[in-house]
Formats: C-alpha cells, sequence, structure tokens
C-alpha cells in the first residue's frame, strides 16, 4: 500500500481530476453492473480507466501490468499467486503484474478506482 501523492493529481483538489482527455461515453460494465468504469484517453496514447465497484467479490485478469488507485471506500486484494490480503484504503493503491491477476473484496459502501496500464 503506497499512499499518495500522485504525480497525475492536482493536489489543490479536493478529488482527482484530468485535463485534455477524451473520455469514452459507453460504460465498461462488469459482473452485472456490480464494477462499472469509463475510459479516459489522454494525448500521449495512454489511457485509465475510472470506475465503481460495489459491494462483493470480484476476480479480474489483466493483460498489460496495471495499478488501482483507490480514491474512495477501502478494498481488499489478494493478487493471483499469493495468499496474501492487501487492505487497501482510500488514498492508497497496488500494482498488478500482465498476464496475471486479482480478486478484489469490498466489504461495504462504494469503492472508487482509477485503474493506469503501467508500460511492460
Amino acid at each position: 500500500m503506497i499512499p499518495f501523492p500522485h504525480p497525475f493529481f492536482d493536489s489543490n483538489m479536493s478529488t482527482p481530476s484530468f485535463a485534455n482527455v477524451t473520455v469514452e461515453a459507453k460504460a465498461n460494465v462488469y459482473f452485472d453492473g456490480r464494477v462499472v468504469s469509463h475510459t479516459v484517453r489522454f494525448a500521449d496514447d495512454s489511457k485509465k480507466t475510472l470506475g465503481l465497484i460495489y459491494p462483493g467479490e470480484y476476480h479480474f485478469g489483466t493483460a498489460a501490468p496495471e495499478r488501482m488507485e483507490i480514491i474512495a471506500g477501502d478494498c481488499s486484494v489478494v493478487l493471483d499467486g499469493t495468499d496474501e490480503k492487501l487492505e487497501i484504503a482510500a488514498g492508497s493503491f497496488f500494482d498488478v503484474p500482465g498476464n496475471s491477476g486479482f480478486t478484489i473484496t469490498v466489504a461495504g459502501g462504494i469503492c472508487e478506482y482509477i485503474c493506469s496500464f503501467l508500460a511492460e
């Protein structure tokens, strides 16, 4: 678990924001709407997804390495290939290797996240 600040965030704002981006209006909907995100594309061709996770336990696979930044709420995470449960609170993040996956559990409330796709 690594705390903010993060270089993409404006520390003067109460919530993260991104300038000069394109947002895909069509939502990415998983697990019958229990996990929903939107894709944000940057001028440098990088992308992130911004999303919500409702209470439950969900498994995601990764193609590319990812960084999951929790911006509101909290969750627990178990990375594929490990038994260690990581407790992740708002203001922290965890990294997931490419060609791997993770199980994320939200016990209550809504967990809000930013997923960044990292260079391999």
